[in-house]
């Protein structure tokens, strides 16, 4: 857990590093506003850090000063990505010139410093109208998705059965009892089959969090509350989590597989471990046990916390993986590294080999509460027999 905090601290200090350059060394400020920024700067940076590490001493100043540490953390990395839009449409504009061979403005020192205080005023308003639009977005109402999956070895009987699929929700620095109970209720007024956890549930310890998950207690579903592990469950502790979240009456399917329904009215459903749980002892994807009981003339849905893991789902013969982990982006644009990351699986449904896929958005959030073009959700998947 340290070694990440630490990479991620890294990393956010060269974005940091990259728009104290840009927005204040090149804007050539008074020196007062130039120490007094560049000084507030450092201090955000170092409240990062120093939020993320402080759950482990207390949770209560932690979540508090994460309401100003994780909205400053987008707020950098869009003003970063303005910031490089800004300069290489000026490196392109000047490129453009040279192929004409035209002549380029002068470059007086009184020029540069207005282009620089424009670009870094351009980006500031545009990166914080972002940030503002975006904590609407995480912290408003869900989107209600209704999809629907033809399952060719779905029974008659079965056509039309519901499954609510939550994932994401990351309870934990500024996602709290209140949300999780909103998320309950709006799931139990669609009065669903069954409902599927596919993972990323929480963002902590038990011990600080088991008040605000309880909730999940009141999920009401005909055929039963199922759940995945993800990976953000074994960064919190995730056989405490497993247990705690068991005796919420929600039944785990690790590399397991419950048959649903009765008799011929009935499908497979599989669940595995997250994608990179073989690193914790006792834990790892293993399709080969889960579908070993599996009825051939069966359907067969799969819950899968990571898109990417369709790959081996499909060899195995699953005719729907539910899935989540993406965030389906969380902030534009930096959903094109989710996308490369899982295979470009970035939300919403796909067809892999045969398999078909669907990605939720999640219905919560991970680091700051923003979501910028990538609403909310709760999906509502509606099984159909050919």
């Amino acid at each position: 857990m340290f070694l990440k905090i630490l990479l991620g601290a890294a990393f956010s200090g060269s974005l940091h590093l990259y728009v104290w350059w840009r927005l204040v060394k090149n804007a050539h400020l008074a020196r007062r506003w130039h120490i007094g920024l560049s000084l507030a700067m450092l201090l955000m940076w170092l409240s990062i850090p120093i939020t993320t590490t402080g759950r482990l001493w207390s949770p209560s100043i932690a979540s508090a000063l994460s309401w100003i540490s994780m909205p400053w953390m987008a707020l950098v990395g869009l003003m970063f990505v303005v910031s490089v839009a800004i300069h290489v449409s000026r490196g392109v504009a000047w490129a453009s010139r040279k192929a004409l061979r035209r002549e380029s403005p002068p470059e007086s020192m009184s020029r540069r410093v207005f282009l620089a205080r424009v670009t870094s005023g351009a980006a500031v308003t545009v990166a914080g109208a972002s940030v503002a639009r975006g904590m609407t977005q995480a912290r408003g109402d869900h989107e209600i998705v209704t999809v629907e999956f033809t399952l060719p070895k779905l029974p008659k009987e079965l056509d039309g059965f519901t499954i609510v699929q939550l994932s994401d929700l990351h309870v934990g620095l500024t996602i709290d009892r209140d949300f999780v109970q909103h998320v309950v209720d709006q799931t139990n007024r669609l009065s669903p089959d069954l409902i599927a956890l596919t993972g990323d549930l929480v963002d902590g310890p038990v011990k600080d969090l088991e008040h605000d998950i309880a909730p999940l207690g009141s999920l009401r579903a005909k055929h039963g509350v199922y759940a995945v592990t993800g990976n953000h469950e074994y960064y919190a502790g995730a056989d405490a989590w497993i247990a705690a979240i068991t005796n919420l009456g929600v039944r785990y399917l690790r590399n397991q597989l419950v048959t649903i329904g009765d008799g011929t009215a009935s499908f497979d459903l599989a669940g595995v471990d997250d994608y990179g749980a073989a690193d914790y002892r006792g834990h790892g994807e293993d399709l080969k046990a889960a579908t070993a009981a599996r009825d051939p003339n069966r359907a067969l849905v799969l819950l899968a916390h990571q898109p990417r893991q369709v790959r081996n789902a499909a060899k195995h013969g699953v005719d729907l993986q539910l899935s989540g982990h993406t965030h389906g982006g969380q902030i534009w644009p930096w959903h094109y590294i989710v996308r490369v990351q899982q295979g470009g699986l970035l939300a919403g449904r796909y067809t892999y080999e045969g398999t078909q896929v669907y990605v939720s958005r999640g219905c919560g959030y991970w680091g700051p509460p923003v979501r910028l073009l990538a609403p909310l959700e709760i999906t509502r998947v509606v099984l159909r027999s050919a």
